[in-house]
C-alpha cells in the first residue's frame, strides 16, 4: 500500500471532520501495513485547543496498540503539523511523516521550523512532503471560502 493509499484514508477523515465545521484535516497512523488510528481535527465540537488530528490520532493509536512509544508507526496527515502535533510526533517516537499541503503559518517541519528533524532533540523522524498535496489545498480552500461566504 503506498503513500497515496494512506492519505487518501487522511484525506477521507479531513472531509469527515469538515461536514462537522471543523477545519479539514485529518491523520491516520499504520503500523506494518495496518491501520491502527484515525483522526480529523475536533477542536470546534471538543472546544480543545489541542484537539488536532494528530494528537487525537496519536492518543488512539497509543491506545490501540499498547503503548506510547509508537516506534514503527507511519503518520498521515493532509497539512502540516504545528509546533505542538510536531513535537507529539517526536515523543511518540513516530518513524515516518508523510504529510500533503505546507502550513505557511504555522508549519513546524519544514516551513517554519524543523521539529521533526532538529539534532538537539533525542529522536528523529524521516518526513515525506507533498503527497496529494493539490487534493488537500483544494479541500481547505473550499472550506474557508465557505466560511468567508458565512456558509460554515
Amino acid at each position: 500500500m503506498t503513500d497515496e493509499f494512506w492519505m487518501r484514508h487522511a484525506l477521507r477523515e479531513a472531509e469527515r471532520g469538515a461536514s462537522y465545521g471543523e477545519v479539514p484535516v485529518g491523520c491516520v497512523v499504520v503500523l506494518e501495513g495496518r491501520l491502527v488510528a484515525r483522526a480529523h481535527d475536533r477542536r470546534e465540537s471538543l472546544q480543545d485547543p489541542t484537539a488536532h488530528a494528530e494528537v487525537l490520532a496519536l492518543r488512539e493509536a497509543a491506545r490501540t496498540l499498547g503503548t506510547w512509544r509508537l516506534e514503527g508507526c507511519t503518520v498521515y496527515v493532509t497539512a502540516e503539523p504545528c509546533p505542538m502535533c510536531a513535537g507529539a510526533l517526536v515523543l511518540a517516537r513516530v518513524r515516518r511523516l508523510v504529510y500533503a499541503a505546507p502550513s505557511p503559518r504555522s508549519g513546524a517541519v519544514r516551513t517554519l521550523y524543523q521539529i521533526a528533524d532538529d539534532p538537539r532533540l533525542n529522536h528523529r523522524i524521516e518526513v515525506a512532503e507533498g503527497v496529494l498535496q493539490e487534493e488537500s489545498q483544494e479541500l481547505l480552500r473550499r472550506f474557508f471560502q465557505r466560511l468567508r461566504d458565512g456558509q460554515a
